[in-house]
């Protein structure tokens, strides 16, 4: 059987690839989503319901409404329903153990997509799908030392407090910091990754920083959080992308057209296709007995507004 899968987080590009014959029945997967606050999270979801539907796999999906309790609730169901396989984007690291043991006891594999987990024993998930967040952090950082020649007072969205993708996200980024002693980080705060608290977040930090005029440079852990923080610095007479310089991760449509319009600087790739190396892996492993990495690396790169317009128009019916 073909499928077309999209294999470049850098292009989205699509290519043609031969995928191992699935077993007589359908595979059935369960799919712990987080929920949909970002346009980039409603992407991994659309992307995964098309390569679920390019290999013939029944996908159940389950919105935490970025809460873990109803994740937790969610793998339970799905254990009780007899799935073939788990899929996680879990909303934090850490509280996974008990519910992750009796998947293993069910004989479930656990597959995680786009954040990692805490655990003493990693046998209880096959594998992680997920990039860099500590190169993506640290890409960003090093964007900004090239711009302000190292010198710059930055304020920092952070994503959801406890998630893996936040914790290396703010890693990458610190190191660079403490690399340039005239960068310094002079407000930091969750924006939880969505685009109003990231506007609420970005308010607090121009008022409490001369009106935004000691602020160089606004971080934000995705697109989103930087939206938001973009229509702050637009609403207290500053100009996004030239008195306050916007670097962010994830590459969702709105950044682009952020770009294209002179009010954001950078952004970091985080591909929505997480699903289609799992399905991959969760094939081989169901299949022949593959045993996939413990970590399945996402492609990253950074990209600038000399790029906007056709980045736009690439990723525009994905998201």
């Amino acid at each position: 059987m073909t499928f077309h899968r999209i294999v470049a987080a850098a292009a989205l590009a699509v290519a043609t690839v031969t995928a191992p014959a699935l077993a007589a029945d359908k595979l059935v997967v369960g799919f712990s989503q987080i929920g949909s606050e970002s346009g980039w999270r409603a992407a991994e979801t659309k992307v995964a319901k098309m390569e679920a539907e390019k290999r013939g796999i029944d996908l159940r999906i389950s919105d935490a409404q970025q809460k873990e309790e109803n994740q937790i609730k969610a793998v339970r169901s799905f254990i009780a329903q007899g799935v073939d396989a788990i899929f996680i984007a879990p909303v934090v690291a850490t509280g996974w153990e008990s519910v992750l043991k009796e998947a293993k006891d069910a004989k479930i594999p656990v597959i995680l997509l786009d954040r990692g987990i805490d655990v003493k024993d990693d046998s209880l998930y096959l594998t992680v799908v997920r990039s860099d967040a500590v190169y993506e952090g640290q890409a960003a950082g090093d964007w900004l030392v090239k711009a302000t020649k190292g010198k710059c007072n930055v304020v920092e969205l952070q994503g959801t407090v406890g998630a893996s993708v936040a914790i290396d996200r703010k890693k990458g980024f610190d190191k660079v910091v403490a690399e340039n002693p005239q960068m310094k980080i002079i407000r930091t705060q969750s924006g939880d990754f969505t685009r109003a608290k990231g506007k609420e977040v970005m308010e607090s930090f121009i008022k409490a920083e001369n009106g935004g005029k000691n602020i160089c440079a606004m971080y934000a852990h995705n697109d989103d959080m930087a939206i938001g923080g973009i229509q702050a610095i637009k609403e207290s007479g500053l100009k996004p992308g030239k008195d306050i310089l916007v670097v962010s991760i994830d590459g969702v449509p709105d950044i682009f057209n952020a770009m294209a319009e002179g009010e954001a600087n950078a952004t970091v790739e985080l591909t929505p296709n997480m699903a289609g190396p799992a399905f991959d892996a969760l094939v081989a492993f169901k299949t022949g007995g593959k045993v996939p990495p413990k970590w399945i690396k996402t492609e990253t790169k950074l990209y600038q507004p000399d790029v906007a317009k056709s980045e736009y128009q690439r990723r525009k019916d994905l998201y």
